[in-house]
Order: C-alpha cells, then structure tokens, then sequence
C-alpha cells in the first residue's frame, strides 16, 4: 500500500485544496463507488448516474477551496452529489423506474425465492418511480444509504423537519404500493 493511501482524510482533503492532484485522485478513489452508488439510486439510471457522479466529483475538485472543514468532506461530497442527482431527475419526463442489483437478499434459498425476490424487488423499484423526486431522493438516502435527517436536509438543501415529512409520504406511498406483498 502506498504511503499517501493511508492518509487520514481530513489531511488528503488539505493537501488537494492546496492543488495536489494526487490527494485528490485518492479522495476520489475512496467515495468513487459511494458516489455511483447514491447518484444511481435517485436517479435509477446507470447512464445518468454515471454522469451526475462525473459532474459531481467535477465540482466538488472546483469548489474544494471553499470547504472550511476538511473533516466535513464526505457529507459535503454527498450533498453535491444529491443535488446534481435531484437536478437530473427533475429535468427528466417522464420518470423512469430505480434499478439496483444489491441491498434484497433473495426471501429464501432456491430459484423460487430468487424469483420472489426478483419480483418483489421489482414492485418496489416501480413504486420508488411513482414518487416526486424529492420524496424519492429522501427516502433512498435515508433507506438505503443510511443517512441521517440532518445530513439528508443539507443534501437536498432544506429541513430535517420537511426531509421527515417527505419520508413519511414516501413510506405511505410505498406500503400501500407493496400491499400485495404483504
């Protein structure tokens, strides 16, 4: 392992704000996949997923020298990447369904319970397509990224308050577009 890739983060986030292309590089190695992954589950497209991670990362090497806290890094990247993600998906008509390959275990071991799973995982990607991105992009931070209120409400550039008022939308819409699975 090379010497710089054990650096803490906080110290790579410093020397890149400083114009070192190679903490950079490293920074961006090690939220890569993150990013992808988060861009991918709001706006449900690899494509467009892939390009808001590029335009993302783009601008967080653009905007570094404004971050004041280099310990902040991670939820800064994610809150600009949540953005330009909620920017894609609001220019694009009409919705198109979420896709994801990980996060559901199949219910039960065998092709039946692959193909449950498949089906179910399915429903709820569809249900995912039928909400307003706002709602979508809370949810899926909060679901499957774990993120917290408060880290979801500077994403997405509003209040814990108003992010817990559009998960609870978001659950509601989703129980009842599940009921079948029930």
């Amino acid at each position: 392992m090379h010497r710089e890739t054990a650096l803490p983060e906080s110290v790579l986030v410093e020397r890149a704000q400083d114009g070192d292309d190679r903490a950079f590089e490293i920074l961006v190695r090690r939220h890569q996949d993150t990013v992808y992954r988060i861009a991918l589950r709001v706006v449900g497209d690899p494509g467009d997923a892939r390009d808001a991670a590029q335009e993302a990362l783009v601008t967080a090497w653009r905007k570094l020298p404004e971050l004041t806290d280099p310990r902040s890094f991670p939820a800064w990247l994610h809150r600009i990447v949540g953005r330009r993600a909620l920017n894609v998906l609001r220019a694009r008509r009409p919705e198109a369904p979420v896709e994801d390959d990980d996060g559901f275990a199949a219910p039960g071991p065998g092709p039946v319970g692959e193909a449950i799973a498949g089906d179910l995982r399915e429903a709820l990607f569809n249900a995912l397509s039928g909400l307003p991105p706002p709602q979508r992009t809370c949810w899926v931070l909060r679901e499957m990224e774990g993120l917290g209120y408060e880290e979801i409400a500077a994403i997405v550039d509003t209040t814990p308050t108003a992010v817990r008022g559009r998960i609870h939308r978001a659950r509601t819409h989703l129980v009842e577009a599940l009921e079948p699975w029930r």
